[in-house]
């Protein structure tokens, strides 16, 4: 008896004891938090026909030095991201960045990006600091573009911005963005009213990307006539076969003037990229820019002339990439004004410029 006592208390206590090991349930700990190096820099050589000036045309900041070997951007960055929270700091340098960041307050100048950010829902982001713009299909990397330099459109609207952003995923295809900023590429507010912006981005399949962006607000200095800027950026990108892609590109906008009607500007382009091999692809652009007024671009033609900025132009890069972090990029482009725009080797304008980029840019 006393036996079968003791077996049937050794039994419970053991029973008792794997009861409170932990079970193989499903791991449901949070992801592991993510910490990101990444380095960029873009290496150049431009020529300019037919002046022999160091500097291109002032509408021009990306790759902008001519009849010389420069850097166009270095960056180097860190980003962090878990279940809950991100945020990212990154420095950069450059030709891109003293001529960009010309009107910025020294000490913010050579910050890329510097925010951070949680999750209000499980589908959004909150983020606020300064970030790259929700305008364009182009970015301020050059290796991230079809094309080595950048178009007239994507120079002359914001390269990046500082503000808050709101992120929203509403399906799988389809993310929404709502934006309140400094300005129109504004690290600090120049006069205390806040503009807003609005993306919307639509992936119906696989090959097509559909982007509605816009902009609002009031750009004129504190002690200046108010003049609100109204602005739509819209574009497209098609991948019609796996050698071949596509995208287009149209900008219009609007800005209040005094004593007439509101002046405007559009632009836009189209782009045509061919992958020869893994390592060698082509791209080609056809583009126009036409702006009333000095709005957004001003032109270099004489006092007393009609400030009207009305070009086109046409480009072709050829792209070598021996391995994922290298990209060594030749490039050809042609712009011409309707009007005397450019500057000629002698004394006066000229209506055609033309110049060759040559490029090699690595990335981790």
């Amino acid at each position: 008896m006393k036996l079968q006592l003791l077996c049937c208390l050794t039994y419970l206590f053991a029973a008792s004891a794997v009861a409170q090991v932990p079970s193989a349930a499903p791991d449901t700990a949070a992801p592991t938090p993510s910490i990101t190096w990444y380095g960029f820099a873009d290496a150049y050589h431009g020529y300019d026909f037919p002046g022999r000036s160091p500097q291109r045309p002032a509408f021009l900041y990306s790759h902008n030095r001519a009849n010389e070997f420069a850097l166009n951007n270095a960056v180097l960055g860190v980003r962090y991201q878990d279940e809950h929270a991100r945020g990212a700091l990154g420095l950069h340098a450059g030709t891109y960045v003293e001529a960009n960041y010309a009107a910025e307050p020294l000490v913010l100048r050579h910050l890329y990006e510097a925010y951070a950010g949680f999750r209000p829902t499980r589908q959004a982001w909150l983020d606020l600091g300064i970030f790259a713009s929700h305008i364009g299909l182009e970015s301020a990397l050059s290796k991230d573009n079809w094309t080595l330099t950048r178009s007239l459109a994507a120079e002359n609207s914001p390269y990046y911005e500082a503000g808050a952003r709101l992120t929203y995923e509403i399906s799988p295809r389809l993310t929404a963005t709502a934006l309140v900023l400094n300005g129109w590429q504004n690290l600090r507010d120049n006069n205390r009213g806040k503009a807003v912006g609005t993306q919307l981005q639509w992936k119906p399949t696989g090959k097509l990307v559909l982007n509605s962006s816009t902009f609002f607000g009031n750009e004129q200095p504190q002690d200046s006539a108010r003049r609100r800027r109204y602005f739509h950026d819209f574009y497209l990108t098609y991948a019609a076969s796996p050698r071949l892609s596509l995208a287009a590109l149209l900008d219009l906008g609007a800005q209040q003037a005094p004593g007439r009607r509101a002046d405007v500007w559009h632009t836009g382009y189209a782009l045509a990229r061919y992958q020869f091999t893994k390592q060698v692809a082509a791209t080609a652009r056809a583009e126009y820019y036409r702006a009333a007024h000095g709005i957004i671009i001003q032109t270099t033609r004489p006092t007393g002339f009609e400030n009207f900025f009305r070009v086109a132009g046409a480009s072709l890069n050829l792209d070598y990439a021996p391995t994922s972090h290298v990209t060594a990029r030749l490039e050809g482009r042609v712009l011409r004004g309707k009007d005397p725009l450019f500057a000629k080797k002698e004394n006066g304008l000229t209506r055609t410029y033309g110049n060759v980029t040559s490029s090699v840019a690595v990335s981790f």
